[in-house]
């Protein structure tokens, strides 16, 4: 497996709990810091962080003309149901 590209270090500050606790589970996991915030911000980056990509690239559609209506796809699926059950 390789490794990741990484970036340049940057500089963070947090609560000084939160320090203790991830300092805590890097010792009893036997990893380093960063690999625990490492796995704090994917699994961020996986739910919350995801939600918020998904809507700026569902504003991007829409500027760029790739929606549709939703007065327009209900008609379209209310007809096609009619249609289908004839």
């Amino acid at each position: 497996m390789s490794k990741p590209v990484l970036s340049d270090p940057i500089a963070l500050r947090l609560p000084e709990d939160m320090l203790r606790d991830i300092e805590t589970i890097a010792k009893a996991t036997e990893r380093t810091r960063s690999w625990v915030i490492v796995r704090a911000l994917k699994y961020y980056l996986q739910q919350e962080g995801n939600d918020i990509l998904q809507v700026l690239q569902g504003e991007k559609q829409i500027e760029n003309g790739e929606a549709v209506d939703a007065d327009d796809l209900f008609a379209r699926l209310l007809a096609d149901a009619k249609d289908n059950a004839a």
